[in-house]
């Protein structure tokens, strides 16, 4: 859907090179880089999907989304490659098992999927059933997370780490799990547990396997450094561990003290502060067997990240490191740590989220249309004022020096300051002269219109300034001001939240035209009446841009964004602001001869759901707006035809999407 013409996109124009390839689109939007090696763009310019990486099969991400809206699936539309959610999890086991064999390591690796990074019906059960040859697990952190846990393992030896602050009934669950044939490892992250499981385990005369939660002293780098070290949230500390050990003693449990875990934050950047942690828990899980307990289990917790914006480096929204140089520091670590001491090596368990979910969902959706600041050169006007004549008379005199110049006698930049000094003063005295009525409203139009104009025609300048040259900062924002805002069909606070809450950053890029130049600057605005409610920081290399690339709208035709490696945290942390619910979803799997299949569809919430939701009932509003209609008939203000067109709209409003549609 296309509501605005596509002169209301930004005016200040990108430098055409002239030569623009699809190869240049994907450099532009790094999809060269973090999208390996997974997308990729096609010489028409379309993102390519490849769900099984190298081993071949593609989908072109254009032409899927036409073909699903064509089975009644409209934009925003949140597709699920479930096999990329199959590779990511055979790429982290291969990288362990790799290691392994590499460092010779006489134990194993055995992960879990922390169910809070996406708790979604169809994304667990395909993780447990693609994990059951590796035994891989699962993570609780919640009653609702365990129950879940609890229902889809049936492996015996898969592991169900229990996380989170725990109550009684939680840590009698757990044992009687234990005895349904289920592996719950009880984490102990609080002091305060304890006696409860010491107390629930006398009662029921039996334990649930148990793990200890330590606070490292290693600190962790990036947006979650905060987040660990002696003040975290959760674990105990060193005294507390000892604490621990000599209690479960004294209550006959420390047989069933197992694991040992430690979590450094999300998204590690920097691989030297995994190492630093991994030396540290190697040395407590060395004094734990020391001191009697059995152990078996040390549990690195989540924190492998990826690469966001593919530069490949310790910025917040990459890693400097590999999947492959994660699994192989974690496994010659531990090695050093346990084997110079003739302590048995553990079995390895990680809680990768982030780098197993990220990849599989692709969220498209349109823009209903572009806004930009007023341009163009008004007509001059008899009898005009002279606040407007010196402003016209200042973006004619840029004009005519860029027009004039040539390579010898380009213009200088203190000239174009000094130009766009003028025209702030002059726009000042403008509104000065509004204020105390010596202007009209249409003269105020007709001075900011030129305003406007004198930063185009400077902007313009700039671009054809030699590389290198200084720009005070004042006329480096010069482009920012004049770019567009491109309205987008999303619910920024449902679908991309730690965009808004914590500055993430996710790849963005139109997935069709990349063979065709952008010329336009901007950001997105979504439907919310928030203000905080847009996309306005993109990826660029170990940085991050407040614009981004874009082309013109055209009419009639439809322009498509993708939002890319958000498939972890952001669907479970998405909340019903201005009431706008679950897009459209569906499952897609590879099917031979290069097509697919559909194998789940989930439809997005409905205004009636989001109401319900909020604890309205749909029927008793409808029956109040019928009861009003009657009221303005009876007046004779509403016509009995447009009472019915009224209720049959509000009627099937509530069945439809919370989202625009055509």
């Amino acid at each position: 859907m296309v509501l605005a013409n596509p002169s209301g996109t930004a005016a200040v124009p990108i430098a055409n090179s002239g030569t623009w390839k699809a190869s240049d689109g994907a450099s532009l939007y790094g999809v060269d880089r973090w999208g390996d090696p997974y997308f990729s763009v096609s010489p028409r310019g379309h993102v390519m999907v490849q769900p099984r990486g190298e081993r071949g099969g593609a989908l072109d991400l254009v032409e899927l989304v036409k073909e699903l809206q064509g089975r009644d699936l409209s934009l925003p539309l949140l597709i699920r490659f479930d096999d990329i959610l199959e590779d990511r999890l055979e790429r982290l086991h291969t990288a362990f098992e790799r290691a392994i064999a590499q460092y010779g390591y006489a134990g194993r690796y055995q992960g879990v999927f922390p169910v809070k990074c996406n708790q979604q019906r169809h994304v667990v059960e395909q993780l447990v059933e693609t994990g059951k040859r590796w035994h891989f697990g699962l993570e609780a952190g919640s009653k609702a997370e365990l129950l879940i846990a609890l229902s889809l393992l049936e492996d015996p030896e898969a592991l169900l780490i229990c996380n989170g602050y725990k109550d009684r009934r939680y840590i009698e669950t757990a044992i009687l799990a234990r005895r349904l044939g289920r592996k719950p490892v009880v984490v102990i992250e609080q002091a305060d547990e304890v006696p409860r499981i010491i107390a629930a385990s006398r009662e029921l005369g039996g334990a649930p396997l148990i793990g200890i939660r330590a606070k490292l002293s290693s600190r962790s780098t990036g947006r979650w450094g905060s987040s660990v070290g002696e003040r975290a949230k959760f674990g105990l500390s060193i005294p507390d561990v000892l604490a621990t050990v000599e209690a479960l003693r004294q209550a006959d449990l420390l047989d069933d003290l197992r694991l040992l875990h430690f979590h450094i934050g999300s998204q590690i950047n920097d691989i030297a502060v995994l190492k630093d942690a991994l030396q540290e828990a190697g040395q407590i899980y060395g004094e734990l067997t020391r001191l009697g307990a059995p152990m078996g289990y040390l549990d690195v917790g989540g924190g492998l990240g990826i690469d966001y914006d593919g530069s490949r480096t310790a910025s917040a929204a990459s890693t400097n490191y590999s999947l492959q140089n994660y699994a192989n520091d974690v496994v010659a670590t531990v090695r050093e740590c346990c084997e110079p001491h003739g302590i048995p090596v553990p079995t390895l368990v990680s809680e990768s989220g982030r780098a197993i979910a990220s990849h599989f969902s692709v969220l498209v959706f349109d823009v209903l249309g572009a806004g930009a600041l007023p341009g163009g050169v008004p007509e001059p006007v008899a009898a005009e004022p002279l606040i407007l004549r010196n402003l016209r008379d200042t973006q004619a005199a840029i004009v005519a020096n860029g027009s004039d110049a040539d390579a010898a006698t380009a213009p200088s930049v203190e000239r174009l300051q000094e130009a766009w000094n003028d025209a702030l003063k002059f726009k000042d005295d403008a509104l000065a002269a509004f204020r105390l009525g010596y202007l009209s409203l249409p003269e105020r139009a007709r001075a900011e219109q030129l305003t406007w104009a004198c930063c185009q025609a400077i902007a313009s300048q700039l671009e054809a300034l030699p590389p290198g040259t200084a720009i005070p900062e004042e006329l480096k924002a010069l482009a920012s001001a004049l770019a567009g805002t491109y309205y987008a069909n999303l619910s920024v606070f449902r679908s991309a939240p730690d965009t808004w809450a914590i500055d993430q950053l996710f790849p963005v890029l139109p997935i069709h035209r990349l063979d065709e130049q952008p010329t336009r600057l901007g950001s997105f605005a979504d439907l919310t009446c928030d203000s905080d409610g847009k996309l306005a920081r993109f990826i660029d290399r170990g940085h991050s841009k407040p614009l981004l690339e874009l082309h013109p709208l055209r009419d009639g035709e439809p322009y498509w964004i993708g939002l890319f490696l958000a498939g972890a945290y952001q669907e479970v942390m998405g909340n019903l602001h201005n009431l706008f619910g679950s897009t459209n979803a569906v499952h897609i799997r590879l099917a031979d001869g290069g097509r697919y299949r559909v194998d789940h569809v989930v439809r997005g919430d409905t205004n009636a759901e989001v109401l319900e939701a909020m604890e309205h009932d749909p029927a008793q509003l409808l029956e109040r707006l019928r009861l009003a209609s009657e009221t303005a008939i009876a007046r004779g203000s509403l016509a009995l035809s447009d009472a019915r067109r009224l209720m049959a709209h509000l009627k099937a409003s509530l069945e439809q999407t919370t989202y625009l549609e055509g």
